[in-house]
């Protein structure tokens, strides 16, 4: 779900040559080298279906290790599809309210353009934007995804990842992209932890941690309403006793709804927000594929947000058509609650711009038929016009393949003016793009209650020259003293990002 990589001619010598860090495999899994030389062919080229459906054309090679043969073709399928396919368009022709829309670009596989998680070097940061500093908040985590920041200024950590998934590990396509995972640090089995930091002097440093809560299930949002600590597992919803100071939770979870999963669960991470009277709870629920091609039926209730009224446990949609929204907010002008959402992917380096907007009670937003509006996507069969018609335009995009996953309103925050009055965004980073977009913290102004203008780079230096990952930022929140958290998952770090003091008088 978070990340993907285009292997061009380019980089195919080098693959192997990347350093992985131990943490951030299982065993020793590597890419291989191509050592064999090219294979040439007189065809001419052929249209190409997707990599789903090619997948499909080729029994599957059993359910232990792929056999050798189906290996070899997977991984010449890796190394050929895509060569050459790369982004025409920049980043920023794909962001704010009028984004470019180029005609799609079909290649035989996805681009696949992995940036390889190594981590941080000693004493390395990312880079603030100018009139913030930055610093660790808390280190030495274990795969942080989502936060919450306590009324007392205590934060919860989800520390987490994807819950097994036997039937989505399944034939080619699977095994490839279980190495894709791997490379980028996304493979690691899930903590299913709820770590509590505590900075007991206020140095904008954590010295003090606990388990909060543990034996969860991918957990990921969070919310508190009164003495109540909500919890998104990536298959329900827990309730949890909570007083303030708490440093453990022991007492069982009370399951408040269930949530889609089952034995694929493709987009698990489940993020909450409470209504401002603490009357319902939001939960995003994302698809279970790119463009449903394991058919509608396993689409039931997803690519949507619920709403769940805490009193009688029912849900409703509140809104659907959404590929895969995350990070959730209230904007405090006119009230709205806004999300950013990971678009559809294989429609070449420039298509579609993930996005942030508004959510309308019943709003459609046009997944799987179609994106940005009327935009009708050719490979959903069959089409829904009758939908496509109802299809609300996103309010502002965010680029391309950035994976816009967290999002925090600046509602308190001490940051400098650039960053008064909007939302904060972390932006995963691409797997499918070349060259690679997001892996920042990025800032979109509002005035009136919307987007006013270009995002604002906050926190930039995740990658680094070579194309390595030295992390990803995922949630981002404001902590009790108005400075910015992120959650760093591949470094396994809690950012703080905060206003740089003034010099002092001589």
């Amino acid at each position: 779900m978070f990340a993907r990589a285009q292997i061009g001619a380019a980089t195919r010598p080098t693959l192997a040559d990347r350093p992985v860090r131990p943490e951030h495999t299982i065993g020793p899994v590597r890419l291989p080298a191509f050592h064999d030389p090219p294979i040439r062919s007189r065809r001419p080229p052929m249209p190409a279906p997707t990599a789903a459906r090619l997948a499909t054309r080729f029994p599957r090679p059993g359910r232990g290790r792929p056999h050798a043969a189906a290996c070899a073709l997977g991984l010449l399928l890796l190394a050929l599809g895509g060569c050459g396919e790369m982004a025409t368009l920049s980043v920023a022709d794909g962001t704010g309210p009028r984004p470019s829309l180029p005609a799609p670009t079909s290649t035989l596989i996805p681009t696949v353009n992995i940036a390889p998680a190594v981590g941080w070097p000693p004493g390395a940061t990312p880079v603030p934007a100018p009139g913030t500093q930055v610093n660790a908040f808390a280190v030495g985590l274990d795969h942080p995804r989502w936060l919450l920041v306590l009324p007392n200024g205590d934060v919860l950590v989800a520390e987490t990842n994807a819950p097994p998934k036997p039937d989505d590990a399944t034939g080619i396509k699977g095994w490839i992209m279980g190495l894709v995972m791997a490379r980028a640090g996304a493979a690691v089995p899930s903590a299913n932890r709820i770590t509590l930091l505590r900075d007991t002097d206020g140095d904008g440093v954590a010295d003090r941690r606990s388990a909060f809560l543990e034996g969860l299930h991918s957990p990921f949002g969070m919310a508190l309403v009164g003495s109540t600590l909500y919890v998104a597992n990536s298959d329900a919803v827990l309730a949890f006793p909570y007083a303030t100071g708490d440093l453990r939770i022991t007492a069982p979870g009370r399951r408040v709804v269930e949530l889609p999963a089952g034995p694929i669960n493709h987009h698990w991470t489940k993020s909450l927000i409470a209504s401002p009277d603490g009357t319902r709870l939001y939960v995003t629920v994302g698809s279970n594929s790119n463009v449903a091609e394991r058919g509608m039926a396993v689409e039931a209730e997803r690519a949507a947000i619920w709403e769940v009224d805490l009193g009688s446990g029912v849900h409703r949609l509140f809104a659907t058509g959404l590929r895969n929204p995350n990070g959730m907010a209230w904007e405090p002008t006119t009230g709205a609650l806004w999300t950013v959402v990971n678009e559809r992917d294989e429609l070449g380096s420039d298509l579609v711009p993930d996005y942030l907007t508004s959510v309308r009670d019943g709003g459609f937003y046009g997944w799987p038929y179609s994106y940005y509006g009327p935009h009708v996507d050719e490979r959903v069969t069959p089409q829904r016009p009758d939908l496509v018609a109802s299809a609300l335009v996103p309010d502002y995009a965010l680029g391309p393949h950035t994976a816009s996953l967290g999002l925090a309103s600046s509602i308190g925050t001490t940051l400098p003016a650039p960053f008064a009055h909007g939302l904060f965004i972390g932006q995963h980073g691409s797997w499918n793009r070349q060259p690679h977009s997001g892996y920042q913290v990025v800032f979109v102004p509002f005035a009136h209650g919307q987007p006013a203008g270009p995002p604002v780079a906050l926190l930039t230096g995740f990658l680094s020259a070579q194309g390595t990952a030295y992390g990803r930022p995922v949630g981002v929140a404001l902590d009790r003293q108005g400075a910015l958290l992120v959650a760093d998952d591949v470094g396994n770090v809690i950012w703080r990002v905060s206003a740089t003091r003034p010099a002092s008088a001589p």
